[in-house]
């Protein structure tokens, strides 16, 4: 199947329109026309070969919603017609423990990641969503409920299931007290995934002013980081804190705020952080851990939350051919907080 996205030539070229081949539909597979494309920090990363093995060219994006076109013979749970989501992964081995435990992501050979990766079946590059069409095999499928407005789920498939995994695996429900480190395109939805499953949230910030963004999100409380005495009168006061930042940090000043058994759970930073104390984690029996999204059916769980409590992420719609602009903000954090792409603008774009 030809198709056009926008792709980077190499890591130090913006991207452009690009023209390629999907693959022709084998028995499992299900074609999709990619309507909405979530950015993602990582696409950045990715492209700019901040993290090792970029495969060029490459056309990123892991947040997908759009509608099926076509299925293959062996496909019983899409129809043409059908909208559908497209997370992070593509494949799996399907065969180890991980994989029959639903946790596709900790695949013991390593999950197919939705660009940037090998095909499991001839070694050719996968390409993401900053597309017009894509093809994937039916189990990395997902369906979109109806009544949530596809124009704004599409960051639900990375930064929704990166903050919907960690909050289900701690059990967080009614009256669980939880702290968000970072209000960006993950805290926004923690925040408000929390809020939903009935939570006690309270925002971290280094500087004043995340006040107002917060409370609209359903935070109870924004405690500033830098304040040592406000730091220091909420001591043992959480049972799970998120961290979505993703830079390098130093993590010492969040763990004393954890309550006996409570854990901080590390879901921005990819990589290094500050040397931190152990004194706070065995006085405490806190822990320090750390979640990548989520499985396929608990993808699909979250999705079917989300639809039921009508949760969408804030986003800003922008054209295809201002990725390159939107990349630019976004390291600048200057978006609230999610760029989606419309990909009807594609064809112009081209």
């Amino acid at each position: 199947m030809k198709t056009i996205g926008y792709a980077a030539q190499s890591a130090d070229t913006p991207l452009a329109p690009y023209e390629f081949e999907r693959r022709a539909l084998r028995p499992e597979d299900v074609a999709i026309e990619i309507l909405y494309s979530g950015v993602c920090h990582s696409d950045l990363h990715t492209a700019r070969s901040d993290w090792p093995g970029t495969m060029y060219p490459v056309v990123p994006g892991h947040e997908i919603i759009g509608k099926v076109i076509e299925v293959g013979a062996d496909v019983v749970n899409f129809a043409v017609g059908d909208k559908v989501g497209v997370g992070c992964m593509v494949d799996s081995c399907q065969e180890c423990d991980q994989c029959h435990h639903d946790h596709e992501q900790f695949c013991r050979e390593g999950f197919t990641g939705t660009y940037s990766a090998p095909s499991r079946v001839d070694g050719t590059a996968t390409q993401g969503g900053y597309s017009r069409h894509i093809v994937v095999r039916e189990e990395f499928v997902l369906s979109i409920p109806e009544g949530l407005d596809i124009a704004k789920a599409a960051p639900l498939l990375c930064a929704g299931i990166t903050t919907y995994s960690p909050l289900r695996t701690w059990n967080v429900g009614p009256g669980s007290r939880v702290g968000v480190i970072g209000l960006g395109g993950l805290g926004h939805m923690a925040v408000k995934l929390a809020v939903a499953m009935g939570a006690q949230v309270t925002v971290f910030s280094r500087t004043p002013g995340k006040e107002k963004d917060a409370f609209a999100l359903g935070a109870e409380a924004v405690l500033i980081s830098s304040d040592a005495d406000a730091m220091a009168e909420a001591a043992s006061s959480f049972d799970l804190i998120i961290d979505t930042v993703p830079v390098r940090h130093d993590l010492s000043p969040y763990t004393p705020l954890l309550d006996v058994d409570g854990s901080l759970v590390i879901v921005g930073q990819v990589g290094p952080v500050d040397e931190t104390s152990t004194v706070p984690l065995i006085m405490g029996r806190r822990s320090i851990a750390g979640s990548l999204i989520g499985g396929i059916a608990e993808t699909q769980e979250m999705l079917d939350f989300c639809g039921r409590k009508n949760i969408l992420p804030e986003v800003e719609m922008i054209r295809m051919d201002q990725i390159n602009e939107a990349w630019d903000r976004m390291e600048r954090s200057d978006v609230h907080y999610r760029f989606v792409i419309d990909m009807a603008s594609l064809a112009t774009a081209a």
